[in-house]
């Protein structure tokens, strides 16, 4: 017992001394802390150069560092909680920092601050809609919480409606609670979706990509057919073309793209083309 104790914190203490820079893009373990070259000077398990990422560094520090999903602050550093690829995204100032998040294949959500989702309303309990997220409990939305409503212009929403909308609240102590205006009072796109399309769920992962700047699969399956899509970050996918045969083909290719090569995708997208 003795000997597997210190072969295991033998391993742990590897982990902890893992530099973030050396293992972008590469799979990481829940416990592990990042190191990160040139941050705030103290001991740290590190090499010589690499210290432990400082969160609370001040004016000392070269870079604003922001933690994203599957990273958690703990006091003054910062540890792994999901298994996964880490990433990095570069500041726009470029004077160090950054985001970074762990890329992992998860499939329940579990709501943050800001992100737009797609809901279904369960129940109506007063002046109160509960919306169904994904996560381990529903969200609350208010019908004032809706572009130009008021107590005598109340919102046509129903029982199984679905909703596109953003989290104003998110804390693990309080019930989410959801919008669907901005901070200017304007919809901007949110609101209750239409009747006819498609809802789907994928991974969050997928999700991620489908939402990045230079997403080449949005790309080419706009090329196929006129469609209206919406994403929520909560793995749910709302689509509709101008035949059902084309929002299940589309459906069916969104979900398949997961898993398929660079070269494979290419294959059906002409395949699908020329039919």
């Amino acid at each position: 017992m003795a000997e597997a104790a210190a072969v295991v914190a033998e391993s742990l203490a590897g982990y902890r001394a893992r530099a973030a820079r050396a293992v972008l893009e590469q799979v990481v373990l829940p416990g592990e802390e990042l190191l990160l070259p040139g941050q705030e000077d103290g001991e740290g398990p590190g090499s010589a150069g690499e210290r432990s990422l400082r969160l609370n560094a001040g004016a000392r520090s070269r870079g604003r560092v922001v933690c994203g999903p599957g990273l958690r602050r703990c006091g003054d550093r910062l540890l792994v909680t999901k298994c996964g690829r880490l990433r990095h995204k570069e500041p726009g100032s470029g004077n160090g920092g950054g985001v970074y998040w762990v890329d992992s294949q998860q499939k329940r959500y579990v709501p943050v601050k800001g992100d737009h989702v797609i809901g279904i309303v369960t129940a109506k309990s007063g002046d109160i809609f509960k919306v169904d997220v994904g996560g381990s409990e529903p969200a609350s939305l208010s019908y004032l919480s809706f572009e130009g409503a008021t107590k005598r212009n109340r919102p046509n929403v129903q029982v199984g409606d679905l909703i596109y909308g953003q989290f104003v609240v998110a804390n693990k102590d309080m019930e989410p609670e959801m919008v669907c205006i901005d901070s200017c009072g304007r919809a901007n796109g949110m609101g209750v979706i239409g009747q006819d399309g498609l809802l789907f769920k994928v991974t969050l992962g997928l999700i991620r990509r489908l939402l990045a700047p230079d997403c080449e699969i949005l790309q080419e399956v706009g090329k196929l057919y006129p469609l209206e899509i919406v994403f929520g970050m909560n793995g749910r996918i709302w689509v509709k073309a101008k035949t059902i045969q084309q929002t299940l083909i589309l459906a069916n290719v969104l979900e398949a793209c997961e898993h398929m090569t660079a070269d494979q995708r290419k294959q059906i997208f002409s395949r699908l083309a020329e039919s």
